[in-house]
C-alpha cells in the first residue's frame, strides 16, 4: 500500500473519487457534490485556511488502485484555545481492512503531532458542524442533505485504532402527516399568542437583517455549549446562504424574537438528497441540467432541521416550541411529509426532550470520536456545563 498527498488536480480527483468506489453499489449513499468538498481546502472559500492549516491524503493498493483516503486540519484559534490540544480528521473513506485504516491514521496523527496537537477528534468538517460531522452507528438508511453516510465496518475501524465516543449525535424523524400531541400543540399556540413574542420566517428582500440575526443567536446559544466556540462571522453565513438560494424556501427559516430582541430560530433546508442522488456528485454543465430537470420533476418530501437554537435564558419559556410548530405548518403546506432534526448532542437535554415530547423518533445515532496521542493521559467526553 502506498500513501500520497494530495497535491495536484489529478491527485484531488482521486481524492474525490475514493468514495465512488467505496460505495458503488450502496443504494443507501448519496454522492456529496464535488464542488463542495473541494471548496473546503480552498483558501479564497474557506475562511478556516486563514487560521490554519489542511492537508489530505490517497490511499492505493499495490496495483495503484484507490481503497483510502484522510484529511487533517487545525483551526489554531480553536486547537490552542485549551488543552489538550485538539485537530481534526475528516473525510475518511476506507476499504475494510485494518492496516488500510491504520495507515490512514497514523499519516494524519503524525502530521498533526508535528503542527503540536495532542488529540485528534473525528470525523468532523473543517468547517461549521451541520454538515460532514461524525461516524454513522445506526441507522444504515439514506441520508439527508449535509448528514454523512459510512460503512458499518467503519466503527471497528475507529475503534480498533483506540477512537473513543467524546460524544453522540442523534438525528430525530418526525411523520408531519400525523398530528401532534394536543397537550403540545394548544401549549404551542398559547406561547405563540402571546404578545412579548413575534414570529417572522426569512425574507431574502431583507436578508441583511435576518443573517446578523442568525449570527447574533448562533453565537450567543453555542458558546453556550461549546468553552472553544470559534464566534460565526457575516460573510460566512452570507456565503451559505447565498449559495444555497437555489434550494431555499424562506418559510422555512423561522426567528424568534422577544419585544424585537432575536432569541431563537429554526433554520431547515429541503432535502435535496432527493435529487443529488441522480447526480453522482457532479455539478458541471450536464449536471446543472439534471439538476434543473429533477428539481422540476422530483417532488422534495423531506426536509431537513440543520440549526435550532434559543437563547439559554429562554430554554423553559416553551417558545422554542411555539416557533417550531409554526415553522411546521408552513412545511406541511409546502408538500413536506418527514422531517429530520439533525444533529443533536447527547448532552443538549432540552433539545431531545422537546422533540421526544412531539413524538419524533430517533433513528439515526452519530458519534464524534477523541483519539488522545497520549495514552496514558485522562479521557473526558464532551459535556456541555
Amino acid at each position: 500500500m502506498q500513501i500520497k498527498p494530495v497535491n495536484d488536480s489529478s491527485r484531488e480527483t482521486c481524492f474525490l473519487n475514493v468514495p465512488r468506489k467505496i460505495y458503488a453499489n450502496d443504494p443507501n449513499w448519496t454522492c456529496p457534490l464535488d464542488a463542495e468538498i473541494r471548496d473546503i481546502f480552498i483558501p479564497s472559500r474557506n475562511k478556516k485556511l486563514e487560521y490554519g492549516e489542511a492537508q489530505r491524503w490517497i490511499l492505493t493498493d499495490k496495483g495503484g488502485a484507490l481503497i483510502g483516503r484522510i484529511a487533517a486540519f487545525y483551526d489554531k484559534r480553536r486547537a490552542f484555545k485549551e488543552k489538550p490540544y485538539a485537530g481534526g480528521i475528516g473525510f475518511f473513506e476506507c476499504i475494510d481492512d485494518y492496516k488500510a485504516a491504520h495507515m490512514l491514521f497514523d499519516t494524519a496523527k503524525s502530521w498533526l503531532v508535528e503542527r503540536g496537537m495532542e488529540v485528534m477528534d473525528g470525523p468532523v468538517n473543517f468547517g461549521e458542524n451541520y454538515v460532514n460531522q461524525g461516524l454513522l452507528v445506526d441507522g444504515f438508511m439514506p441520508q439527508a442533505y449535509g448528514m454523512p453516510y459510512n460503512k458499518p465496518y467503519y466503527k471497528q475501524l475507529f475503534e480498533e485504532y483506540g477512537f473513543r465516543t467524546y460524544f453522540e449525535m442523534y438525528s430525530y424523524h418526525l411523520d408531519l402527516t400525523k398530528p401532534f400531541p394536543e397537550r403540545q400543540v394548544q401549549f404551542a399556540r398559547h406561547i405563540a399568542s402571546k404578545n412579548e413574542y413575534a414570529f417572522e420566517h426569512f425574507k431574502f428582500q431583507n436578508h441583511e437583517k435576518y443573517l446578523k440575526d442568525i449570527v447574533s443567536i448562533y453565537n450567543e446559544v453555542w458558546s453556550h455549549f461549546h468553552d472553544d466556540y470559534i464566534p460565526l462571522e457575516y460573510d460566512e453565513i452570507e456565503k451559505m446562504m447565498i449559495e444555497a438560494k437555489p434550494i431555499i424556501r424562506e418559510e422555512y427559516i423561522w426567528f424568534i424574537y422577544h419585544q424585537q430582541k432575536p432569541i431563537g430560530m429554526l433554520i431547515t433546508f429541503p432535502d435535496i438528497n432527493q435529487i443529488l442522488r441522480k447526480l453522482n456528485g457532479k455539478l458541471d454543465f450536464i449536471g446543472k441540467l439534471k439538476f434543473l430537470w429533477a428539481k422540476a420533476t422530483t417532488p422534495v418530501t423531506r426536509a431537513r432541521l440543520l440549526i435550532a437554537g434559543v437563547l439559554p435564558e429562554y430554554h423553559k419559556t416553551g417558545v422554542i416550541g411555539a416557533g417550531y410548530m409554526k415553522h411546521v405548518d408552513e412545511l406541511r403546506k409546502h408538500g413536506i411529509k418527514e422531517l429530520e432534526s439533525s444533529w443533536i448532542g447527547d448532552y443538549n437535554t432540552t433539545v431531545n426532550r422537546l422533540y421526544r415530547l412531539l413524538g419524533a423518533e430517533k433513528v439515526k445515532t452519530h458519534i464524534t470520536y477523541r483519539h488522545l496521542f497520549d495514552q496514558n493521559a485522562t479521557f473526558k467526553r464532551f459535556m456541555s456545563e
